[in-house]
Protein backbone atom coordinates (compact mmCIF):
# COMPACT_ATOMS: atom_id res chain seq x y z
CA UNK A 1 0.00 0.00 0.00
CA UNK A 2 1.07 3.58 -0.62
CA UNK A 3 0.57 6.75 1.64
CA UNK A 4 1.98 9.97 1.34
CA UNK A 5 2.77 10.34 4.85
CA UNK A 6 2.97 7.81 8.12
CA UNK A 7 0.83 10.39 9.99
CA UNK A 8 -1.69 10.01 7.15
CA UNK A 9 -4.52 7.18 8.27
CA UNK A 10 -4.94 4.55 6.04
CA UNK A 11 -8.34 3.22 4.69
CA UNK A 12 -10.01 0.31 2.98
CA UNK A 13 -9.61 2.39 -0.06
CA UNK A 14 -5.72 3.45 0.25
CA UNK A 15 -4.85 1.06 -3.34
CA UNK A 16 -2.76 -1.74 -3.21
CA UNK A 17 -0.10 -2.33 -5.44
CA UNK A 18 3.09 -4.75 -6.70
CA UNK A 19 6.16 -3.19 -5.53
CA UNK A 20 7.69 -0.73 -7.99
CA UNK A 21 10.74 -2.53 -10.35
CA UNK A 22 12.43 1.28 -10.88
CA UNK A 23 15.15 2.05 -8.12
CA UNK A 24 15.25 5.43 -6.89
CA UNK A 25 18.86 6.37 -5.76
CA UNK A 26 19.42 9.54 -3.20
CA UNK A 27 16.25 9.06 -1.65
CA UNK A 28 14.61 7.67 1.91
CA UNK A 29 11.64 5.36 1.25
CA UNK A 30 9.49 5.46 4.82
CA UNK A 31 7.63 1.65 5.31
CA UNK A 32 5.29 0.93 8.06
CA UNK A 33 4.33 -3.28 8.70
CA UNK A 34 1.31 -2.68 10.71
CA UNK A 35 0.54 -6.10 11.55
CA UNK A 36 4.34 -6.40 13.42
CA UNK A 37 3.65 -2.68 15.06
CA UNK A 38 6.90 -2.15 12.86
CA UNK A 39 7.88 2.16 11.73
CA UNK A 40 11.45 1.78 9.42
CA UNK A 41 13.23 3.90 6.59
CA UNK A 42 14.95 2.66 3.84
CA UNK A 43 17.87 5.11 2.76
CA UNK A 44 19.80 4.11 -0.65
CA UNK A 45 22.53 6.70 -2.00
CA UNK A 46 24.18 6.52 -5.17
CA UNK A 47 25.47 10.31 -7.07
CA UNK A 48 24.66 12.19 -3.52
CA UNK A 49 26.93 9.73 -1.93
CA UNK A 50 29.34 10.12 -4.86
CA UNK A 51 29.39 14.23 -4.72
CA UNK A 52 29.92 14.69 -1.24
CA UNK A 53 32.97 11.59 -1.56
CA UNK A 54 34.79 12.96 -4.49
CA UNK A 55 34.89 16.49 -3.59
CA UNK A 56 37.85 15.34 -1.12
CA UNK A 57 40.28 12.64 -1.85
CA UNK A 58 39.72 10.17 0.84
CA UNK A 59 41.08 6.73 1.34
CA UNK A 60 39.01 4.30 0.86
CA UNK A 61 38.93 3.32 4.45
CA UNK A 62 37.84 6.98 4.85
CA UNK A 63 35.23 7.26 2.58
CA UNK A 64 33.60 4.28 3.53
CA UNK A 65 33.33 5.22 7.30
CA UNK A 66 32.03 8.65 6.00
CA UNK A 67 29.50 7.16 3.70
CA UNK A 68 28.43 5.29 6.67
CA UNK A 69 27.78 8.19 8.84
CA UNK A 70 26.12 9.80 6.06
CA UNK A 71 23.67 6.81 5.83
CA UNK A 72 22.99 7.05 9.38
CA UNK A 73 22.27 10.66 9.71
CA UNK A 74 19.62 10.23 6.82
CA UNK A 75 17.61 7.56 8.54
CA UNK A 76 17.55 9.20 11.73
CA UNK A 77 16.97 13.32 9.94
CA UNK A 78 14.61 12.14 7.79
CA UNK A 79 12.28 11.74 10.81
CA UNK A 80 12.37 15.53 11.32
CA UNK A 81 8.83 17.21 10.84
CA UNK A 82 10.24 20.82 10.96
CA UNK A 83 13.03 22.56 9.08
CA UNK A 84 15.76 22.43 10.61
CA UNK A 85 18.84 20.50 11.37
CA UNK A 86 20.21 16.95 12.06
CA UNK A 87 23.94 17.12 13.29
CA UNK A 88 26.20 13.94 13.66
CA UNK A 89 29.21 14.16 14.81
CA UNK A 90 32.43 11.95 16.04
CA UNK A 91 35.43 13.05 18.39
CA UNK A 92 37.47 9.71 19.07
CA UNK A 93 41.15 8.85 19.01
CA UNK A 94 41.44 6.90 16.15
CA UNK A 95 42.86 7.47 13.02
CA UNK A 96 39.62 9.56 12.03
CA UNK A 97 39.47 11.81 14.85
CA UNK A 98 36.54 13.80 13.87
CA UNK A 99 33.61 13.24 11.64
CA UNK A 100 30.34 15.55 10.83
CA UNK A 101 27.53 15.00 8.45
CA UNK A 102 24.88 18.21 8.46
CA UNK A 103 21.28 16.90 7.18
CA UNK A 104 19.43 20.60 6.89
CA UNK A 105 15.71 19.46 6.39
CA UNK A 106 13.90 18.31 4.36
CA UNK A 107 16.57 16.97 2.21
CA UNK A 108 20.10 18.79 1.71
CA UNK A 109 23.34 16.74 2.98
CA UNK A 110 27.06 18.19 3.14
CA UNK A 111 29.55 15.86 5.01
CA UNK A 112 33.63 16.21 6.13
CA UNK A 113 36.66 13.51 7.79
CA UNK A 114 39.47 14.56 9.39
CA UNK A 115 41.97 11.41 9.33
CA UNK A 116 45.54 10.92 10.43
CA UNK A 117 47.13 9.47 7.28
CA UNK A 118 49.87 7.63 9.02
CA UNK A 119 47.57 5.80 11.15
CA UNK A 120 45.79 4.13 8.66
CA UNK A 121 46.28 0.53 7.59
CA UNK A 122 44.88 -1.54 4.63
CA UNK A 123 41.29 -3.50 5.95
CA UNK A 124 41.08 -1.50 8.65
CA UNK A 125 37.23 -1.54 9.85
CA UNK A 126 35.08 1.17 11.09
CA UNK A 127 35.59 0.84 14.99
CA UNK A 128 39.35 0.38 14.27
CA UNK A 129 39.24 3.60 12.70
CA UNK A 130 37.00 5.11 14.95
CA UNK A 131 38.72 3.96 18.04
CA UNK A 132 37.38 5.29 21.48
CA UNK A 133 35.58 9.05 22.23
CA UNK A 134 32.38 9.84 21.67
CA UNK A 135 29.17 10.16 18.95
CA UNK A 136 27.01 13.25 19.20
CA UNK A 137 23.86 13.84 17.61
CA UNK A 138 22.18 17.12 17.60
CA UNK A 139 18.72 18.55 16.07
CA UNK A 140 18.29 21.96 15.68
CA UNK A 141 15.48 23.30 15.46
CA UNK A 142 16.25 27.44 14.76
CA UNK A 143 17.35 30.06 16.68
CA UNK A 144 14.23 30.46 18.55
CA UNK A 145 14.21 27.33 19.82
CA UNK A 146 17.14 24.78 21.91
CA UNK A 147 19.05 22.16 20.74
CA UNK A 148 18.45 19.15 21.62
CA UNK A 149 21.78 16.79 21.84
CA UNK A 150 22.31 13.02 22.52
CA UNK A 151 25.69 11.54 23.22
CA UNK A 152 26.75 7.85 23.41
CA UNK A 153 30.07 6.61 24.33
CA UNK A 154 32.34 5.69 21.20
CA UNK A 155 34.76 1.85 22.46
CA UNK A 156 36.02 0.60 19.46
CA UNK A 157 32.55 -0.31 17.98
CA UNK A 158 30.84 0.38 14.38
CA UNK A 159 28.20 3.16 13.85
CA UNK A 160 25.67 0.88 13.41
CA UNK A 161 26.24 -0.76 17.46
CA UNK A 162 26.85 3.12 18.72
CA UNK A 163 23.01 3.34 16.94
CA UNK A 164 21.72 1.10 18.70
CA UNK A 165 22.95 2.16 22.13
CA UNK A 166 21.37 5.61 21.58
CA UNK A 167 18.61 4.52 20.66
CA UNK A 168 18.71 1.96 23.93
CA UNK A 169 19.78 4.57 26.75
CA UNK A 170 18.70 7.61 25.01
CA UNK A 171 15.30 7.24 23.35
CA UNK A 172 14.14 3.71 24.78
CA UNK A 173 12.91 2.53 21.71
CA UNK A 174 14.12 -0.79 20.57
CA UNK A 175 15.19 -0.09 17.46
CA UNK A 176 17.67 -2.05 14.74
CA UNK A 177 20.36 -0.42 11.93
CA UNK A 178 21.61 -1.89 9.21
CA UNK A 179 24.21 0.40 7.00
CA UNK A 180 26.47 -0.82 3.72
CA UNK A 181 28.80 1.42 1.37
CA UNK A 182 30.75 0.36 -1.47
CA UNK A 183 32.50 1.22 -4.34
CA UNK A 184 31.06 0.21 -7.85
CA UNK A 185 33.09 -0.12 -10.98
CA UNK A 186 31.32 1.30 -14.30
CA UNK A 187 33.00 0.98 -17.27
CA UNK A 188 33.01 3.10 -19.95
CA UNK A 189 34.87 6.65 -20.71
CA UNK A 190 38.42 4.60 -19.37
CA UNK A 191 36.26 3.31 -16.10
CA UNK A 192 36.33 4.73 -12.95
CA UNK A 193 34.31 3.89 -9.47
CA UNK A 194 31.67 5.39 -7.78
CA UNK A 195 30.15 5.61 -4.27
CA UNK A 196 26.91 3.53 -3.74
CA UNK A 197 25.40 3.29 0.04
CA UNK A 198 22.49 1.62 1.56
CA UNK A 199 21.00 1.07 5.06
CA UNK A 200 18.11 0.53 7.07
CA UNK A 201 16.23 1.17 10.15
CA UNK A 202 13.79 -1.07 11.77
CA UNK A 203 11.68 0.36 15.55
CA UNK A 204 9.15 -1.67 17.10
CA UNK A 205 6.52 0.89 17.89
CA UNK A 206 3.48 -0.94 19.43
CA UNK A 207 0.39 0.55 20.35
CA UNK A 208 0.44 -0.95 23.97
CA UNK A 209 3.50 0.91 25.44
CA UNK A 210 3.74 -2.10 28.00
CA UNK A 211 4.76 -4.16 24.88
CA UNK A 212 7.82 -2.10 23.98
CA UNK A 213 9.34 -2.31 27.60
CA UNK A 214 12.98 -3.35 27.18
CA UNK A 215 15.20 -4.46 30.37
CA UNK A 216 16.24 -1.83 32.87
CA UNK A 217 20.13 -0.17 31.75
CA UNK A 218 22.67 -1.57 34.07
CA UNK A 219 23.33 0.38 37.08
CA UNK A 220 27.58 -0.33 36.72
CA UNK A 221 27.89 0.09 40.54
CA UNK A 222 25.68 -3.14 41.40
CA UNK A 223 27.33 -5.78 43.84
CA UNK A 224 28.84 -8.68 41.65
CA UNK A 225 26.04 -11.56 41.48
CA UNK A 226 23.37 -9.14 41.83
CA UNK A 227 20.94 -10.96 39.52
CA UNK A 228 20.12 -7.75 36.50
CA UNK A 229 16.39 -7.23 35.55
CA UNK A 230 15.37 -8.67 32.61
CA UNK A 231 12.37 -8.47 29.99
CA UNK A 232 11.61 -10.82 27.30
CA UNK A 233 11.34 -9.15 23.74
CA UNK A 234 7.89 -9.14 22.26
CA UNK A 235 7.40 -11.98 19.45
CA UNK A 236 6.48 -8.97 16.76
CA UNK A 237 10.04 -7.63 17.65
CA UNK A 238 11.81 -10.89 17.54
CA UNK A 239 10.29 -11.15 14.29
CA UNK A 240 11.41 -7.81 13.17
CA UNK A 241 15.19 -8.40 14.14
CA UNK A 242 15.26 -12.01 12.73
CA UNK A 243 13.78 -10.26 9.13
CA UNK A 244 15.98 -7.17 9.23
CA UNK A 245 19.22 -9.38 10.08
CA UNK A 246 18.36 -11.11 7.07
CA UNK A 247 19.61 -8.23 5.00
CA UNK A 248 22.69 -8.22 3.11
CA UNK A 249 24.97 -5.67 2.21
CA UNK A 250 24.87 -6.15 -1.40
CA UNK A 251 21.30 -5.74 -1.06
CA UNK A 252 21.68 -2.48 0.40
CA UNK A 253 23.85 -1.24 -2.12
CA UNK A 254 22.50 -3.19 -5.55
CA UNK A 255 21.93 -0.64 -7.83
CA UNK A 256 19.38 -2.69 -10.21
CA UNK A 257 17.21 -3.72 -6.95
CA UNK A 258 14.49 -1.37 -6.25
CA UNK A 259 13.86 -0.10 -2.31
CA UNK A 260 10.35 -1.04 -2.89
CA UNK A 261 11.26 -4.35 -3.68
CA UNK A 262 13.66 -5.06 -0.91
CA UNK A 263 11.05 -3.98 1.21
CA UNK A 264 8.98 -6.04 -0.17
CA UNK A 265 11.02 -9.19 -0.33
CA UNK A 266 11.49 -8.82 3.56
CA UNK A 267 8.10 -8.44 5.01
CA UNK A 268 5.27 -9.16 2.27
CA UNK A 269 4.34 -12.16 4.55
CA UNK A 270 3.14 -9.82 6.98
CA UNK A 271 1.51 -6.70 4.58
CA UNK A 272 4.07 -3.83 4.69
CA UNK A 273 2.98 -0.17 3.43
CA UNK A 274 5.44 2.07 1.65
CA UNK A 275 5.03 5.91 1.63
CA UNK A 276 6.47 8.77 -0.30
CA UNK A 277 10.14 8.46 -0.88
CA UNK A 278 12.12 12.11 0.62
CA UNK A 279 14.70 13.41 -1.74
CA UNK A 280 18.14 13.83 -1.09
CA UNK A 281 20.25 16.10 -2.60
CA UNK A 282 23.92 17.21 -1.71
CA UNK A 283 24.00 20.97 -1.31
CA UNK A 284 27.03 22.62 1.22
CA UNK A 285 25.64 25.75 2.95
CA UNK A 286 28.71 27.92 2.17
CA UNK A 287 28.70 31.18 0.20
CA UNK A 288 31.29 33.68 -0.36
CA UNK A 289 29.48 36.15 1.68
CA UNK A 290 29.10 33.61 4.62
CA UNK A 291 33.04 33.70 4.50
CA UNK A 292 33.14 37.27 4.13
CA UNK A 293 30.89 37.17 7.79
CA UNK A 294 33.37 34.48 9.29
CA UNK A 295 36.31 36.58 8.51
CA UNK A 296 35.14 39.60 10.24
CA UNK A 297 33.98 37.72 13.05
CA UNK A 298 37.88 37.23 13.79
CA UNK A 299 40.45 39.71 15.89
CA UNK A 300 42.71 42.07 13.70
CA UNK A 301 45.40 40.03 14.34
CA UNK A 302 44.29 36.35 13.42
CA UNK A 303 43.14 38.27 9.92
CA UNK A 304 46.46 39.98 9.08
CA UNK A 305 47.79 36.59 10.25
CA UNK A 306 45.66 35.09 7.11
CA UNK A 307 47.45 37.00 4.46
CA UNK A 308 49.84 34.84 1.88
CA UNK A 309 50.76 35.87 -1.31
CA UNK A 310 48.79 39.62 -0.68
CA UNK A 311 45.33 37.70 -0.34
CA UNK A 312 43.16 35.90 2.04
CA UNK A 313 41.89 32.41 1.07
CA UNK A 314 39.64 30.17 2.50
CA UNK A 315 38.59 26.61 1.20
CA UNK A 316 35.33 25.28 2.77
CA UNK A 317 36.02 21.91 4.67
CA UNK A 318 32.79 20.49 3.62
CA UNK A 319 32.51 20.94 -0.47
CA UNK A 320 36.13 22.53 -1.23
CA UNK A 321 35.09 25.27 -2.72
CA UNK A 322 37.98 28.25 -2.34
CA UNK A 323 37.68 31.94 -1.93
CA UNK A 324 39.91 34.37 -2.20
CA UNK A 325 39.96 37.76 -1.01
CA UNK A 326 41.93 41.16 -0.78
CA UNK A 327 43.51 42.01 2.52
CA UNK A 328 40.90 45.04 2.44
CA UNK A 329 37.97 42.66 1.88
CA UNK A 330 39.05 40.45 4.68
CA UNK A 331 38.79 43.32 6.86
CA UNK A 332 42.69 43.59 7.45
CA UNK A 333 43.80 46.82 9.17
Amino acid sequence: MVSQSPDIKITAETPIRAPSAVPVDDAVLPFEVDALDLRGRLTRLGPTLDDILHKHDYPPQVGKLLGEAIVLTTLLGSSLKFDGRFILQTRTDGPVSFLIVDFQAPDRLRAYARFDASRLKEGQKSGALLGKGHLAMTIDQGPDMSRYQGMVALDGGSLEDAAHEYFLRSEQIPTRVRIAVGEEWRGGDGGKTRWRAGGMLLQFLPKAPERARQADLHPGDAPEGTITHQVEDDDAWVEGQSLIGTVEDVELIDPDLSGERLVYRLFHERGVRVFTPLPLRAQCSCSRDAVSAMLKSFAPKDRAEMVKDGKVVVTCEFCSSVYEFTPEEAGVE
